[in-house]
């Protein structure tokens, strides 16, 4: 497919007629077709298209209808059936009234360009930037960030679902990669065991069945390696991607015993971010928050929160399941400086606060704003307790001097999980003898793990005035960012991916992303009021606190 004119655009007259006529009140898609024209430029996309064969279709309007499928959670059959038969569309696209449209398939077809040729950001980007032209967002304004849990297009299996499923995926892989050779390898016992889904057929009830259950399935795991290793067997099979996830599941499932056979692992398996949850989408991770646990990954949603303009999502992050909010914010904030939209606040619930990141944030110029977590040291487990804090810290002389006034023996730089610290410990005969030992440590000596004089003094500054109520009433614009992710997962399904990867999850956050900034400055330029924080009915009858 080719891309050939992509000159700027204009309704058809009769087109705009009748969709004057029919929309006397207005319409979301009339007032932006007349505010912004063409909201996509074309050209952006050239890169996507080679410059020969049949020409494809304008890829700034399947731009537009990709956006608009989001946001009314529409079937590609659904959405080209819609550009047909819509005044409104037609006329926001700037189609005649007897356009034919195109068929639904285009509609993959464009979103397996932008995932193939990394470019599913242009999505978001372009339209921010022709928000940002029209002013409806404001450089160095506040911004607010917060995540949510997204389910993965696959099933949640346990562990021996998980061996059964990927076995039978590699056979069926196989099937049609190399039919005549499997056909020689194919065990009778195999079509029982693995030639139906896992609800028809008989399965383990108990825990000794399962296990049981499982050393079979390895075993016939064992039988086709050792086919595939075979002189005889083509060597290409090994780089079929089922083939490669069956390997790699075996190795976390089972371990190798003496006798040459597997045994099931019931401990030692990876931890969640290697672990494969599922043959047929190896990114979803099997995520743990709170009481909610599911296999997929998460979403973050960064968006502009100043009173006198539309609240538009600025930045969107995709991510597995099992990475923690406080190693994206970096990702965050560097995305946002790349678009020059850095903001000079920035609030955040206490998952993005860590001391490191204040520090980062305050270096970009940025004030991070949220509450840090408390201080859960072994050493507080009692309320009389000594903590760090009554301890006094001499940074410049490298020494710190306990409640008991002894001076620390020793004073030396180190790194725990990637993170600069230092290690301070205290003289066996000062602790030892110490009246206050009980209240100090368990050990013979105390010994303390601080950060950096600059990481540590912020953290320590951070808990003293998240305690104020200033503080409070301030960061209480952070709540706002739980109705923009309300809106992405009712209105617009963004908890339940759509596809199988990350990079086609991500592709779907960034048009829901796009398609939320789309319906609000359409109903910014229609005057339409923006939804305030809903109170129960009684606190309504408060008066306002000064």
């Amino acid at each position: 497919m080719s891309m050939k004119s992509s000159s700027v655009t204009v309704v058809p007259e009769d087109t705009a007629r009748v969709a004057k006529a029919v929309f006397k009140k207005g319409n979301r898609y009339l007032t932006l077709r007349d505010t912004f024209g063409d909201l996509f430029d074309a050209t952006e996309f050239a890169p996507l298209f080679s410059s020969e064969g049949k020409p494809a279709v304008n890829p700034a309007r399947l731009a537009l209808v990709t956006i608009i499928q989001f946001a009314e959670q529409l079937s590609d059959e659904v959405m080209a059936d819609q550009v047909r038969s819509r005044i409104d569309l037609k006329y926001l696209l700037a189609l005649p009234l007897d356009d034919p449209g195109f068929d639904a398939s285009v509609l993959s077809e464009f979103r397996t360009r932008l995932v193939e040729g990394r470019a599913e950001k242009l999505l978001f980007e372009q339209l921010l930037a022709r928000f940002r032209e029209h002013k409806l967002l404001r450089v160095r304004g506040p911004q607010r960030t917060d995540s949510t849990h997204v389910l993965a297009a696959v099933r949640a299996l346990n562990r021996v679902e998980v061996v059964t499923v990927t076995f039978r995926n590699a056979l069926n892989a196989l099937s049609v990669a190399a039919p005549d050779w499997l056909t020689g390898h194919l065990q009778p016992e195999w079509r029982e065991r693995y030639g139906y889904r896992l609800e028809p057929g008989p399965r383990p009830r108990n825990k000794a069945e399962r296990a049981q259950f499982a050393q079979t399935v390895g075993a016939d795991g064992i039988v086709l390696f050792r086919a595939l290793s075979a002189e005889d067997a083509p060597g290409w099979l090994w780089q079929l991607p089922a083939i490669e996830t069956l390997r790699q599941v075996w190795l976390q499932n089972y371990a190798p015993t003496h006798e040459g056979a597997l045994s099931f692992r019931e401990q030692d398996h990876p931890p969640a971010g290697r672990f494969v949850s599922s043959p047929f989408d190896a990114d979803a991770k099997l995520g743990v928050k709170y009481s909610t646990s599911w296999v997929g990954y998460k979403v973050y949603l960064t968006e502009s929160c100043d009173e006198d303009l539309p609240h538009l999502v600025t930045n969107v992050e995709s991510s597995p399941a099992t990475t923690s909010d406080m190693a994206v914010l970096p990702e965050v904030h560097r995305h946002l400086e790349l678009r020059n939209l850095s903001p000079e606040r920035h609030f955040v619930d206490s998952g993005f606060i860590a001391a490191e990141s204040l520090v980062q944030a305050e270096d970009q110029g940025i004030t991070l704003l949220g509450r840090a977590r408390p201080n859960v040291q072994r050493q507080l487990s009692g309320p009389e307790r000594f903590s760090i804090e009554d301890f006094v810290v001499d940074d410049a002389e490298q020494r710190v001097t306990c409640p008991a006034g002894k001076v620390s023996q020793s004073w030396t730089s180190a790194h725990n999980l990637d993170q600069a610290v230092i290690k301070v410990k205290f003289s066996r005969t000062d602790c030892l003898p110490c009246p206050f030992r009980e209240r100090c440590t368990n050990d013979a000596r105390r010994s303390i793990t601080l950060r950096p004089q600059r990481v540590r003094e912020a953290l320590q500054r951070r808990r003293v005035e998240q305690e104020t109520r200033e503080f409070i009433r301030t960061t209480r614009i952070r709540e706002g960012i739980e109705g923009t992710i309300s809106q992405g997962v009712r209105a617009c399904g963004m908890r339940r991916s759509r596809y199988r990867g990350l990079a086609k999850t991500q592709l779907q956050h960034l048009a829901v992303s796009s398609a939320i900034n789309l319906q609000r400055v359409a109903d910014w330029l229609m005057g339409v009021p923006r939804e305030l924080t809903r109170q129960a009915a009684f606190v309504r009858l408060y008066p306002t606190a000064a």
